[in-house]
């Protein structure tokens, strides 16, 4: 896998640990094992491994199974949709809740995590031999310290029960791994952001260049705020997210963060938008990749713009949107397109292929899960493709993992748990009309409703409207009618692969023991 985060060709670093293609996380990328005795010998090398570990950030499964596709097809905003019932059926089992130990994207979610984990760790025990500046092996540490934690946060939220490793594992010893607790593993997630964060080399701000998807010390705390809140940890969650947030609806004097004055800005490919202002961490993706199909998992474009296109999508007016002719995926319910239909929001957001065929402007071929509406957020146009490379592969447009409107409504969620009022004059209220305000609409009194109400609406289609369901139990309500079993379904299983031949047990909501 290239990496797409810094401008250096790091195949060899790729190689280093579990690879992001293996078929199991105990199966190691072979290639790597006579390179890594001889490597990390200088601040050359010790780069290009830490690229190996941002590389898994943007890791897009061979199976098209990506954290945002999979949040939003079991989420009750979107369908898997797909050209049948058995499209990426990954995605399928989510809308249907059908997932087993066996089949579902938590499977590359797994393998995910723990490739991300392993690069992390070799590096942080290489970094202390390695002969280069020392500032500069600091930033190197705060950097592995803040993505293992990101990774780890990812599997305890998903699978609970994990193993739980803070330095390089030998082959052998990983089948004898046990899962730890999960009050251990958020323990640690706690420790590496507040290690990474009082190391003090993580820069408050990126100039502009090639390394704007590096962390910052301003991601750092919004991590350990997010953190806090999926342990109810109301207090220490909102003066975390304080620092990231600052006066509301001001820009940072810190760390720099705004609210963009445009939302439709937020999700525009060209250069002069990504890693914007409101942007805190973002999983970055390119037009220039040389991904093919024999290893989807390979390419650098953002396969979810292709993915979310409408099938067989055509213009027949000039001033009809430029959609590319995409696999319908993802498409949106007709309750969230009557929660978004009266919203300023609601064009940048959903995609009315409905309208537009009704008006003769286009057409399009209804998928499986068809409603007429597909997610504008991520449909890819045509002036974003290139012609190298496969196309439908190469689609630019980022992800944003963390972004600024975000955060606000977890410090008002926060804020509001705690017992602090939300009326006028709150901080609540400022934080929460603030994300309102950008977009024209009038100030509404900061209640726990109103503020998943505009999480909803504000992050619609990128992934967040799943765990927030699932963190403050509403999901065993909202998914009950696609068959979500509040029984099982608050954790994923863990991979049936990857309990073999180790010590690990299933999660006992699956028929285990832990």
């Amino acid at each position: 896998m290239k990496p797409r985060y810094f401008p250096i060709i790091c195949a060899l670093a790729a190689g280093l640990t579990v690879s992001s293609c293996a078929d199991s996380w105990l199966e190691p990328e072979l290639r790597g094992t006579d390179l890594e005795q001889n490597f990390y010998k200088n601040e050359t090398e010790a780069f290009k491994g830490l690229v190996a570990v941002y590389d898994v950030v943007g890791w897009q499964g061979g199976g098209y199974v990506t954290r945002t596709g999979m949040a939003n097809a079991a989420s009750d905003d979107h369908f898997a949709g797909g050209g049948g019932a058995s499209d990426v059926n990954d995605l399928q089992v989510m809308t249907r809740w059908e997932l087993t130990p066996e089949i579902g994207p938590h499977n590359d979610l797994w393998r995910k995590g723990f490739s991300g984990i392993f690069r992390a760790n070799k590096l942080l025990e290489k970094l202390p031999a390695i002969p280069m500046d020392e500032a500069k092996k600091a930033r190197f540490a705060a950097e592995c310290k803040f993505l293992r934690a990101y990774f780890y946060f990812d599997l305890v939220r998903m699978f609970k029960n994990i193993p739980l490793f803070v330095k390089p594992v030998e082959i052998n010893q990983m089948f004898e791994a046990t899962q730890a607790a999960p009050a251990e593993v958020w323990a640690q997630i706690e420790k590496d952001l507040k290690e990474a964060i009082g190391e003090a080399q993580l820069p408050d701000r990126i100039p502009p260049g090639d390394e704007k998807a590096r962390v910052t010390k301003g991601a750092a705390h919004a991590l350990l705020g997010k953190v806090y809140i999926y342990q109810e940890k109301w207090a220490a969650a909102a003066t975390e997210l304080a620092l990231v947030n600052a006066t509301p609806g001001m820009a940072n004097p810190t760390y720099g963060y705004k609210l963009l004055t445009n939302f439709g800005d937020l999700f525009k490919s060209t250069p002069q938008f990504k890693f914007n202002e409101e942007s805190i961490f973002e999983i970055s993706y390119t037009n220039t990749s040389q991904g093919t199909w024999d290893c989807v998992a390979c390419t650098e474009g953002n396969v979810l713009n292709i993915m979310t296109g409408p099938r067989s999508y055509t213009a027949k007016t000039a001033d009809a949107p430029d959609y590319v002719s995409g696999w319908s995926f993802l498409t949106v319910t007709k309750e969230l397109y009557a929660v978004m239909k009266d919203d300023p929001r609601f064009p940048y957001t959903i995609a009315d292929l409905k309208a537009l065929v009704a008006a003769g402007k286009a057409s399009y071929s209804p998928g499986h899960d068809d409603t007429g509406y597909f997610l504008e957020k991520f449909a890819g146009r045509a002036s974003n493709r290139v012609p190298s490379g496969i196309p439908e592969l190469n689609f630019p447009q980022n992800i944003y993992d963390m972004r600024l409107a975000d955060t606000y409504l977890l410090e008002a969620e926060a804020l509001v748990r705690q017992g602090q009022g939300g009326g006028a004059g709150s901080r609540a209220y400022a934080l929460l009309n603030a994300v309102r305000g950008r977009v024209g609409l009038l100030p509404v009194e900061a209640t726990i409703d109103n503020i998943f109400l505009e999480r909803r609406k504000e992050l619609a289609g990128e992934g967040h409207r799943f765990f927030d369901l699932l963190r403050t139990k509403q999901a065993e309500v909202v998914l009950k009618s696609r068959g979500f079993d509040e029984k099982k379904n608050y954790v994923f299983p863990i991979p049936f692969n990857d309990l073999q031949s180790t010590k690990m047990g299933q999660n006992k909501e699956w028929g285990g023991s832990k």
